[in-house]
């Protein structure tokens, strides 16, 4: 096959069809009451669903059809699990668990190893995420999420950047019809900026400001924490927040520079 084209034996993609709305409703229904040909019929039906969430991942891998099936993988589980009583479209609800898929399949087969332990606590940490969007119909918080998995705020943060999809240095970020950059080209060489002496002289500064503000300078700036988060921790305002961090800044440049 060509790269980046997906192929589908004996269909021709460019004819499948889109069900609409009330035809997706009356297949849902069919299927509940055992017609495992409605099932059939929903998933050829949103096969164009799949491949559209395809196209953002051409240039990650180079056998899309190994990731269409891995989509599908997802569609399928949507539609097992999908219930007409949630009042949303079949595509609101499959499209993360299809995206969902196609990440995991990505993640467990790219060139970066990433630990066991790591990959469980993300997993852990995916589930519980969904559990609190379908009963609370919110997003979980930082600290609920370490309370809850038992994890450290380091524990939650290395899980969570796995999560993070891989992008290579030849990426494309912008095109004009003519040069092309590149994400290397607008990476900053780091190299030599910061010395041994600076390290020392940020870790003393930390030391000299309110703990307050050292908490919330490590949890903005290494764990990766929102300042909303910190105020439901903390439990002040986000302004706060805001201002600690602003005055513990001000106090280190001052204190350092």
């Amino acid at each position: 096959m060509a790269k980046y084209k997906v192929d589908i034996c004996g269909i021709n993609t460019n004819d499948l069809k889109v069900l609409k709305n009330d035809e997706m409703i009356l297949l849902f229904k069919k299927y509940k009451n055992g017609d495992t040909k409605a099932k059939e019929d929903l998933v050829y039906g949103n096969l164009k669903l799949v491949l559209s969430i395809l196209r953002k991942y051409n240039n990650r891998t180079d056998n899309m059809d190994d990731l269409f099936q891995i989509g599908c993988i997802g569609l399928i589980k949507a539609i097992d699990n999908f219930d007409l009583s949630h009042e949303v479209k079949f595509s609101t609800y499959a499209c993360p668990m299809i995206i969902g898929e196609i990440k995991k399949y990505l993640r467990d087969n790219n060139s970066v190893r990433i630990s066991r332990s790591i990959k469980e606590n993300a997993y852990k940490i995916v589930k519980e995420k969904e559990l609190i969007a379908t009963k609370e119909n919110r997003e979980a918080t930082h600290s609920e999420l370490c309370k809850n998995l038992n994890l450290t705020d380091y524990e939650l943060f290395l899980a969570t950047n796995s999560l993070k999809e891989i992008m290579s240095m030849s990426e494309p970020i912008y095109n004009d019809g003519g040069d092309v950059i590149y994400l290397k080209d607008q990476l900053e060489d780091k190299k030599d900026i910061y010395s041994k002496e600076d390290y020392i002289s940020l870790k003393e500064a930390l030391k000299e400001i309110k703990e307050k503000e050292r908490y919330i300078i490590n949890s903005r700036y290494i764990y990766g924490k929102t300042q909303m988060e910190l105020s439901e921790e903390l439990g002040i305002s986000q302004a706060q927040i805001s201002r600690l961090e602003k005055s513990g800044i001000d106090k280190i440049k001052k204190l350092i520079l």
